[in-house]
């Protein structure tokens, strides 16, 4: 357990330039506070003590913003930095050297029954306000783009942007036009047309103000 305690505050202060000591990342740090109790949680779950994993997971859903189901299944060294709103789902499954944004969930959609949330590869990146939805499995070092919205597998190796989530990048080629920051926004696109049609309504309003004098 100190062990995996040590492993857990090194993988901190390897991804976070912000973290500066290792009391700091111990004591305040919410993701490690998360963490740590979910694997007290977890072990109570495998031996059917329902009830009092599900209070310890609880406990640490009011103290941190996270809610870690008890009885998902989380590998080495997780990181999850800022943390608030974080929700991992009872069937998920996360490998090792796992980073993971806020507001990010692992979740089901519903329609399945048995094994309903996410498995998450190594070395994975899941970029803030990313939901990804269903028993499918997310491949060894892929980064899921913040927002991104993930309703099917995605390979190993891989870049995936947008809603739904789509592939732009596998095995260091790109397989897309897109990127993470260069997406398409149909709103913002939206209110770049409004805005040409309101210049050109104040254009013809001082035109025609401009015959009147």
């Amino acid at each position: 357990m100190f062990r995996q305690l040590r492993e857990d505050i090194a993988c901190v202060k390897e991804r976070d330039p912000a973290a500066h000591s290792t009391l700091e990342i111990l004591f305040l740090y919410p993701g490690i506070k998360a963490v740590r109790m979910h694997r007290l949680a977890h072990k109570c779950y495998n031996k059917k003590l329902f009830f009092l994993a599900r209070m310890i997971s609880q406990r640490a859903a009011k103290k941190t913003g996270i809610e870690i189901h008890p009885g998902a299944q989380i590998g080495k060294r997780l990181f999850i930095d800022h943390g608030t709103g974080v929700v991992i789902g009872e069937t998920a499954i996360i490998g090792d050297n796992v980073t993971i944004y806020q507001g990010v969930t692992l979740g089901g959609t519903g329609h399945h029954t048995g094994k309903r949330h996410p498995t998450i590869g190594n070395n994975v990146m899941i970029g803030s306000g990313a939901k990804v939805l269903g028993p499918f499995k997310i491949g060894d070092n892929t980064n899921i783009a913040a927002g991104a919205v993930v309703l099917e597998e995605i390979p190993p190796n891989s870049t995936a942007v947008g809603v739904p989530a789509r592939v732009v990048k596998q095995n260091g080629k790109r397989v897309d036009d897109l990127d993470q920051i260069h997406i398409p926004d149909p709103i913002a696109m939206e209110l770049c047309k409004m805005q040409i049609e309101i210049d050109k309504l104040n254009k013809r309003i001082e035109y025609m103000e401009k015959e009147k004098n």
